[in-house]
Order: structure tokens, then C-alpha cells, then sequence
């Protein structure tokens, strides 16, 4: 099946390099952060990227949850990324997700949760890969 929306971001000079897309809309430098021994500064860098379109994307999973069913909700997904060493096979992603979610009582909610993260193409992509923590807020 063909997708219903693709698009493509180029990187050059790996953590200390620049992305930008195929569009134009991300051109950015992007740095090693200082926690890495990098030079940081007022520069991105691929855990922040990645964390902004998990947020967004779960958000987006969340909210399409809730109208499936009937339920108006406002919320917010603040997603942390971090990077930590797994021996001798580099490094391994952490995720923690901290969703906001108002309108509905906290068991509604915690369901609503559940099944965006079964809905979230992200979530789908790091299952039984990447430790995921749902926390709500």
C-alpha cells in the first residue's frame, strides 16, 4: 500500500552537521550537547527532533482516540528522549511520554492512553524495542 504522506530529511556531518528537508522548512544546524562531550550551544540535536515528533505525533494519536470515542479532551504531550550506553552495542533510546489530559476522569484517561499508544505510529515503531513510559500528568 502506498503512503498517504512521505517525506524526506537530509543530514550531513552526523551530530555535528546540519538536516534539512526535502521542503525547506527544517534547515538546521544541529550539535553534539555538552552532556556528550559536544560543543552544545544554541543548536538542535536528533533526541530533541525525535522528541518533537513524538510528542506531536502521540498527541495527535491521543486526540483521534478520544473522538472515536466521543470524548472531548484537551491535552499535552511532552515527550523526553535520552540516550544511555548497552555495552559493547553502543547506545539505546529511553522514552518517557508526560500527557496531560483534561475533560475526562483519570480512568478514562489512562484507557485513552492505552490505546493511543497502540494507535501512534511512533509508539508502534519502538514497541518491544524501546522502553516507553506513559506517565499522566
Amino acid at each position: 500500500m502506498k503512503p498517504i504522506y512521505e517525506t524526506t530529511v537530509t543530514a550531513s556531518g552526523g551530530r555535528d552537521g546540519k538536516v534539512v528537508s526535502q521542503d525547506g522548512v527544517i534547515n538546521l544546524e544541529v550539535r553534539t550537547p555538552k552532556e556528550m562531550r559536544g560543543p552544545g550551544g544554541a543548536y538542535t540535536n536528533p533526541e530533541q527532533l525525535f522528541a518533537a515528533g513524538y510528542a506531536a505525533c502521540f498527541d495527535s494519536a491521543l486526540n483521534f482516540v478520544a473522538r472515536t470515542e466521543r470524548k472531548k479532551i484537551n491535552s499535552q504531550v511532552s515527550a523526553t528522549i535520552g540516550l544511555k550506553l548497552a555495552g559493547l552495542s553502543g547506545f539505546e533510546l529511553v522514552v518517557t511520554l508526560d500527557v496531560s489530559v483534561e475533560g475526562v476522569d483519570s480512568e478514562t484517561a489512562k484507557k485513552l492512553l492505552e490505546k493511543a499508544h497502540k494507535t501512534c505510529p511512533y509508539s508502534k515503531a519502538l514497541r518491544n524495542n524501546v522502553d516507553v513510559k506513559i506517565n499522566l500528568v
